[in-house]
């Protein structure tokens, strides 16, 4: 397996590991690829170039507003009718898959790395994949860390850091994000 395979297998690689300059030649690409699409005033090619980035074309009914930030985005899959707002950050090497009709605010961060709490491993590098079911709405500023799923028709409240799963048909908000309000559907 490769790296990439290794990592989202659930290994914890360290830096030293003899594969981790692939990531920074993926990211090398992807920054190139980011700083044309951020570069751009139209919409169709930030799609465009934003299908470039994930290797996966973007539905012509998803639209993405520059700037828009990732380091990999080969693990980015975005679904059909989704907006993503201005200057929202992906860290994607864990995997992020936004399904049908979701809404992403501005500034919304999108987690899936993350580094062991050992001092001595603290450079490793594991991830976990980030999922944001059909409809979700995540609300300005928010942060959604590794390993979380936010469930269908679901409202991440602005600002909030959502640490855990959130059920379906809820509101969460704090920090950490608690459930605040079940949603009538």
């Amino acid at each position: 397996m490769n790296i990439f395979e290794r990592l989202q297998a659930g290994e914890t690689v360290p830096f030293t590991d003899p594969e981790y300059s692939k990531i920074f030649e993926v990211a090398s690409r992807t920054l190139k690829l980011v700083a044309k699409l951020n570069a751009s005033g139209d919409v169709d090619e930030v799609r465009q170039l934003l299908s470039e980035i994930t290797g996966t074309p973007i539905d012509a009914s998803t639209t993405v507003f520059a700037p828009f930030h990732t380091n990999v985005g080969i693990f980015i899959r975005v679904g059909k009718n989704v907006f993503i707002n201005h200057d929202c950050t992906f860290l994607d090497i864990g995997g992020i898959t936004i399904e049908d009709e979701v809404m992403i605010g501005p500034k919304v961060s999108l987690i899936t790395e993350e580094h062991p709490l050992n001092p001595a491993q603290r450079k490793a590098l594991l991830v976990k994949p980030l999922v944001i079911k059909r409809n979700a709405w995540i609300g300005a500023g928010a942060t959604i860390l590794p390993g979380v799923t936010v469930g269908e028709n679901s409202v991440v409240a602005a600002g909030a850091m959502v640490t855990k799963d959130v059920p379906a048909n809820t509101v969460v908000a704090g920090i950490p994000a608690k459930v605040i309000k079940t949603l009538e559907t």
